[in-house]
């Protein structure tokens, strides 16, 4: 059911920003609970303005805030949201704008969302409030801990790594999908182990639970299944009047459950997304969540489109909307955009990858030269090794560049030290942590510490246990200082001083292990101003591990001392950013669909969004630059080794019109040392004339 447009005189002035279909989409309902709206927001349409706008007129046609469920994709992201409301708000409501944003408290990810209640109805579903969330690395760990106690790490033949087994379990789990069916069309390679991972899955979800912790898959899993009880669910729907949804083409099945289950009419449920911009299958994303949503319940959802890109040049639209116009199934829509241009998408042939770089490196320098900030240009590839050749080349020449997707702050090993022995203490049946703060005294290996774990385990408490425990010779000198660091935290939270306290028990043994501990002690001390913004202990440890923040010194490179460099970004993660300058690298067959995605035709569609989202980025000129010669990958130093490549399937001759077709020949500079020479000579006629 698609919405009229409609005007009135009497609109409230914080809606003459919008366009006629996002006020549209901010008025379904005029605040009242209402049939289920979807709100398909193309690349660029403001899609977060429309949101925030939609919460703000709910807020200020009376809706009660804290009866507001929202549900972003970040942390950060619905902060952002929060803070938007707030100043919309603002507008009618003055001073008591910032009460009411304040009591928008149920705004979060689906996993920190989930965390919450499951805390609140922790009796009702048999879960210990105190429970602990481990990260994907501490979920490996344990699965480990399980593939070695049932003798797997033994088999004659390879058995799958821990990193793989929990992907197929979380792949099984968020995907709703049976074993089988997840091993036959994900990976193939370890389905004849089938029989085996179900016992091994089966051994490390009592292992969770022996240990009182959950995984970020199980903040889901639980809310569903806690959701599946018809009373339960009736009380979790009651307590929200309203729910709104980002980024819906990216939620699994298991959160569409969650959904369904909290409004089964749709009753005032909004969602929000593109299915033109679902490229998250590998991580279970089911686009057919936002294709079916439409037809989901028993009253027809309303449909509001926005088509309207605030981003792009006209120029660079036409050929993005040419190119997912062939897409087998879609919502329809076509963007446009008042920003006129008559400068096409460049399709650029260039002879091989050296040469791919050597052109993106002379255009970002010219575009440079030209004004653009080099933060301002993006270069983009569907894989993180296809852009190896053109780091070479920016080194070379001494342009500086980020490439999106280094190490995250949690992971580090420093960092993970202290927050282990914060969950240490928070749950002592967590032997992931406890495993690994126990092997930070020298002297405790992997047996001493996992005979510690047993002892605690055995233990009326764990505590007692603890302290009755004779460590070796050679922790003697610094058992005495853990024991009572350990007592301390168990006997009271003193918060935020815990994470003090943790810290200045650690630094000897930091100094001790890493050669560089002043660079990660400051990561350390950044860790405690960070926990000085969470009102207590449990709350820190379930949000930063929920949405962490991405900087660190751990194995980093060294600082950025220019004030300005390149973006080099895979396109997935370049989604929802913008620049003013794109380069997509290997836009040929092979690379975009990248071999491995071309399994099925949903596997192609979504190649074909990859492609879509990648070409949207672009605000003022795009590149697509297509090599017609590639090394096998692996292969160049053994030669040779080299195949040819064909433009990519999306951009077929019937949509060239929509691009200008180039060659880094034509465009090359001449004192460049890669050209190619212009001249042709007929050698093999010379070599016969010298016997004439």
């Amino acid at each position: 059911m698609n919405l009229a447009l409609r005007d009135s005189p009497l609109r409230p002035a914080y809606l003459d920003k919008l366009n006629a279909e996002q006020r549209l989409a901010v008025e379904h309902g005029d605040g009242q609970v209402a049939a289920p709206l979807l709100i398909i927001a193309g690349a660029g349409s403001g899609k977060t303005s429309t949101l925030a706008h939609r919460v703000a007129h709910l807020i200020v046609k009376g809706a009660d805030p804290r009866r507001i469920l929202l549900m972003t994709f970040s942390r950060r992201a619905a902060s952002e949201m929060a803070k938007r409301v707030e100043r919309i708000a603002g507008e009618v409501l003055g001073r008591d704008a910032s009460v009411i944003a304040d009591a928008l408290s149920w705004a979060g990810t689906f996993h920190g969302i989930g965390a919450r209640l499951l805390r609140d109805y922790a009796l009702e579903i048999g879960l210990d409030p105190a429970f602990t969330i481990h990260d994907r690395e501490d979920s490996a760990d344990l699965m480990n801990l399980a593939r070695h106690e049932l003798g797997f790490s033994k088999t004659e033949s390879r058995f799958p790594t821990k990193g793989t087994c929990l992907q197929i379990y979380s792949r099984a789990v968020n995907a709703q999908a049976p074993l089988g069916e997840v091993l036959g069309g994900v990976f193939p390679w370890c389905a004849g182990w089938a029989e085996q991972l179900k016992d091994l899955f089966a051994a490390y979800v009592e292992a969770k639970q022996a240990q009182n912790v959950l995984d970020y898959d199980d903040l889901l899993l639980y809310w569903a299944q806690m959701a599946a009880e018809p009373e339960i669910a009736a009380h979790l729907g009651g307590r929200f009047d309203h729910v709104l949804v980002d980024e819906y083409q990216d939620t699994n099945r298991l959160q569409a459950s969650i959904l369904t289950a909290l409004k089964p009419d749709g009753a005032g449920l909004t969602v929000v997304g593109d299915d033109a911009q679902s490229i998250y299958s590998f991580r279970a994303a089911e686009v057919r969540n936002i294709l079916d949503f439409p037809t989901q319940f028993a009253r027809a959802a309303a449909i509001v489109t926005l088509e309207r890109n605030y981003r792009s040049t006209e120029t660079i639209l036409a050929a993005a909307n040419a190119v997912i116009g062939e897409a087998a199934e879609r919502f329809t829509k076509n963007l446009w955009s008042e920003r006129r241009s008559s400068e096409k998408p460049l399709l650029v042939t260039v002879r091989d990858e050296a040469e791919q770089a050597s052109y993106a490196c002379h255009a970002i320098l010219a575009e440079r030269e030209a004004g653009t900030a080099l933060k301002s240009q993006a270069v983009l590839f569907r894989a993180s090794h296809h852009s190896g050749p053109l780091e070479i080349e920016l080194t070379r020449r001494n342009i500086p560049f980020v490439k999106f997707g280094g190490l995250k702050f949690l992971d580090a090993a420093h960092v993970k030290d202290m927050l282990a022995v914060l969950r240490f203490a928070e749950n002592p049946r967590d032997r992931v942590a406890g495993f690994r703060v126990l092997q930070l005294m020298p002297g405790i290996g992997p047996s001493a510490a996992a005979q510690i774990v047993e002892t605690m385990a055995t233990s009326l408490d764990e505590a007692m246990g603890l302290a009755r425990y004779r460590p070796p010779q050679r922790a003697a000198e610094d058992w005495p200082s853990f024991l009572a660091l350990y007592e301390g935290l168990r006997a009271g939270a003193k918060w935020p001083a815990d994470l003090e306290r943790i810290r200045l028990w650690y630094e000897p043994h930091l100094e001790r292990m890493h050669e560089d501990a002043t660079m990660r002690r400051a990561d350390l001390l950044q860790l405690e101003q960070i926990a000085s913004g969470y009102p207590s202990r449990e709350r820190f440890l379930t949000e930063l591990t929920l949405d962490p923040p991405d900087a660190t010194s751990d194995e980093a490179g060294p600082p950025h001392r220019d004030e300005d460099y390149l973006i080099l970004s895979t396109i997935h993660s370049a989604k929802g950013q913008e620049w003013k300058n794109v380069f997509v690298l290997n836009t040929v067959d092979g690379c975009i669909p990248i071999d491995l995605g071309v399994g099925s035709k949903e596997d192609i569609e979504e190649e074909r969004r990859l492609l879509y989202v990648a070409m949207t980025r672009a605000k003022d000129r795009l590149h697509l630059v297509m090599p017609q010669r590639f090394f096998v990958h692996g292969q160049a130093a053994r030669g040779d080794r080299h195949v040819y490549a064909a433009r990519t399937r999306f951009i077929p001759a019937s949509l060239l019109s929509a691009f200008e077709q180039t060659s880094w020949a034509s465009v090359q500079a001449k004192d460049d040392p890669r050209r190619r020479p212009e001249v042709k000579v007929d050698l093999g006629a010379r070599m016969r004339g010298m016997w004439k």
